[in-house]
């Protein structure tokens, strides 16, 4: 896959209503990790339409990447232009620093929001022009995100369309790591400052 779309909840879908959750760190990881087993393989660009969530995320993990991956580039088309006219401040400046420093920025219609045409529209041209998929949803977990799986379902029948996904379990697996590395940090600590003084305790029985 040299052309990969990331798409997956809405913030709210996922009851993330602050630019400070700790979910948001945890969802950035799964995504990284899953781009750099992609950037192994080739990966050359990710593309998001951009709406506040998993796809904003996602592209700010690809810009982190950027350091590592200098070949990786970012692109951002979305529905419709001025997606972020009525978002808050401060997500307007984070979505705002993504564009910037995104590779390409486009939007699929050139007019601001009509209807809900224009996701269909978006969703098919963003379908059309990738080859393949990461996508973080949960079957368990409705919402949104399955409408774009099932036409990317429906895109593999036609095409070669590999979709991976990032379900519940892998931000799960990410926590859990995040804990053990934690866990070894303050052990590591423990050690250094009450580990052996090389006293052999003589005085115990």
């Amino acid at each position: 896959m040299k052309r990969v779309l990331v798409t997956g909840y809405k913030a709210s879908e996922l009851g993330i209503f602050s630019l400070k959750h700790p979910g948001i760190g945890i969802i950035k990881k799964a995504i990284r990790k899953q781009l750099v087993a992609l950037l192994d393989d080739g990966l050359e660009w990710v593309i998001v339409s951009g709406q506040w969530g998993v796809e904003l995320w996602a592209a700010e993990a690809a810009v982190e990447l950027k350091s590592e991956y200098p070949g990786l580039r970012l692109a951002v088309i979305t529905p419709f232009l001025e997606q972020d006219e009525k978002w808050s401040e401060e997500k307007r400046g984070l979505y705002s620093g993504v564009l910037q420093r995104a590779d390409y920025v486009n939007s699929v219609t050139k007019t601001k929001y009509e209807g809900g045409w224009q996701f269909k529209e978006s969703n098919k041209f963003l379908l059309r022009n990738t080859d393949g998929m990461v996508i973080l949803y949960d079957e368990e977990k409705e919402g949104s995100p399955k409408f774009m799986k099932e036409l990317a379902a429906r895109q593999a029948l036609v095409r070669p369309y590999p979709i991976v996904s990032i379900t519940e379990y892998d931000l799960q697996s990410i926590v859990e790591e995040e804990r053990l590395d934690d866990w070894d940090d303050g052990a590591l600590a423990y050690s250094q400052e009450y580990g052996d003084s090389g006293s052999d305790d003589e005085g115990i029985s």
